[in-house]
């Protein structure tokens, strides 16, 4: 079944999936490089595949090792989201 236009799905996917990274990121994940990271924002597709996360964490090298450490989790931050949404298919982060 294809999305109506205009729906409200992938903004409450988007805030969902926003909560359970900030409690993740904060409380669960123990990578060092993963250090002072603020979410920003969340934007999920309307077929709710794929969710762009977006964050600020510094500059530089402090940033390259960050976005490191994020992609290193990524698999397990996915498995938080899939548990805590609702959906079929889980996005892509």
């Amino acid at each position: 079944m294809a999305a109506k236009r205009g729906s409200h799905r992938p903004g409450q996917v988007a805030e969902t999936i926003r909560q359970v990274l900030a409690e993740a990121l904060t409380r669960e994940v123990r990578d060092p490089r993963v250090g002072r990271i603020t979410l920003t924002g969340v934007t999920v597709t309307p077929d709710l595949s794929h969710a762009r996360i977006r964050v600020l964490c510094g500059e530089g090298e402090e940033r390259d090792r960050a976005l490191g450490g994020l992609r290193s989790a990524s698999g397990f931050l996915r498995g938080k989201v899939a548990k805590a949404l609702a959906t079929r298919v889980t996005p892509e982060l």
